[in-house]
């Protein structure tokens, strides 16, 4: 069976889509250290929101074929401010793995995209 490289890419962004929404759905709760870490990494109180909000509105993006390349803009944009923090601040490997994580799979859908 061959694989249609469109439909292959439609599923590719809309799992990552799916994890993202996760991801803002997590920040905008403000639930667990949510705060408490965006609060140690200077951030003025309700940073998260936005955060999440971009997060959210990224996903959507990306969700949508005719958006598609602005949501990747987008979260490519987040992630490379979310890297920038967690080195800035010095964070473990384990605050590292799913920003790498979800860093690979934004760079994968964008090379299917392509």
């Amino acid at each position: 069976m061959e694989w249609n490289h469109s439909l292959v890419t439609t599923i590719a962004a809309t799992l990552v889509s799916g994890l993202f929404a996760v991801a803002a759905a997590i920040n905008l709760s403000g639930r667990g250290t949510v705060k408490q870490d965006f609060a140690r990494w200077g951030y003025p109180a309700g940073f998260n929101l936005v955060c999440g909000g971009l997060e959210l509105i990224g996903a959507v993006l990306l969700f949508v074929h005719t958006t598609r390349l602005w949501g990747l803009g987008l979260l490519a944009a987040i992630m490379a401010g979310v890297l920038a923090t967690l080195a800035r601040n010095k964070e473990p490997l384990r605050h590292f793995a799913p920003a790498l994580v979800f860093s690979a799979l934004l760079a994968v859908v964008g090379a299917a995209y392509v």
